[in-house]
């Protein structure tokens, strides 16, 4: 395991946090999102996707360009963007505020309207996601897959969503707070861990 990430506040972080020196965005990200529960359908399927369009790139190269993803893609609607054609592709591939990968932005588009069909099916994107964590207390530090991402990512390509390999999976996994992957010692692993036990699972 990672020697934890020891910032001028003195709170130890984990190891990603190195990257975050001078950046406070990033920490607040790692101290308020990373890690806490989500069941907010729009904020799920943000994630999902913006984990998607951070394949191959940083996190930090997202979070910077997350106001303009929300932006271009109306909030992360997926009812609106699941109306999108050519023209919206061709807009968004001049954004430069956004990553601009075509397969990307047609997986988030043609990944909306595969959302609209699971959520008449499911009840909700949270229930759905929430069906997949794993046993408590599971952790995955030195992990990039896990048992459960694998077994997301299947189900989702078996219902024609694109993007969602297993290592993709983990990492909404890990920030959507189906596992607290905090690492132990992090000041925030257990204001996560408190999260969680309160968190009353969508259905």
């Amino acid at each position: 395991m990672k020697p934890l990430y020891l910032p001028p506040d003195g709170r130890p972080r984990c190891a990603w946090c190195a990257a975050a020196a001078g950046d406070d965005a990033y920490l607040r990200y790692h101290d308020e999102e990373w890690g806490h529960p989500v069941a907010d359908d729009f904020r799920l399927f943000e994630k999902l996707c913006l984990e998607g369009f951070q394949s191959g790139l940083s996190w930090r190269t997202i979070l910077n360009k997350r106001d303009a993803f929300r932006a271009a893609f109306a909030g992360f609607d997926y009812h609106r963007v699941a109306r999108f054609g050519e023209a919206d592709v061709n807009r968004l591939l001049l954004d430069a505020g956004i990553v601009r990968h075509r397969g990307k932005i047609e997986a988030t588009i043609h990944n909306a309207g595969r959302c609209v069909e699971l959520v008449a099916a499911e009840g909700s994107l949270a229930a759905y996601l929430w069906r997949f964590e794993p046993p408590r207390n599971s952790v995955a530090h030195n992990l990039s897959q896990s048992p459960a991402s694998e077994a997301l990512s299947k189900d989702l390509k078996k219902r024609g969503w694109k993007f969602v390999g297993p290592t993709t999976m983990h990492a909404l996994i890990q920030a959507m707070g189906l596992i607290n992957d905090h690492q132990p010692g992090c000041h925030h692993w257990a204001v996560v861990h408190k999260a969680r036990d309160s968190f009353k699972r969508p259905v």
